[in-house]
């Protein structure tokens, strides 16, 4: 599996997502907004995205997301 990168993160924006982190936590049900990127004081690129339910967005380092899993709304719908 391939690492995620700044191409892959792109692919994803606007979309709901469940982002799987390299610690082994998951950051659940959240929609990417974009990418900022990093500036020459040693800070890498972050995602920016926002939670379900909430406008605020909150920041993450893209060198600590494993991969991003695309939610299919389709089956969470047909479940009620």
């Amino acid at each position: 599996m391939e690492s995620f990168s700044i191409n892959s993160a792109r692919s994803f924006i606007g979309k709901h997502v469940n982002l799987h982190l390299k610690d082994g936590s998951v950051i659940i049900n959240v929609k990417l907004k974009g990418i900022q990127k990093g500036s020459t004081l040693g800070k890498g690129n972050q995602v920016e995205y926002i939670p379900y339910g909430n406008q605020k967005p909150s920041l993450i380092s893209l060198r600590n997301v494993a991969y991003a899993e695309l939610l299919n709304f389709v089956l969470v719908n047909k479940i009620d």
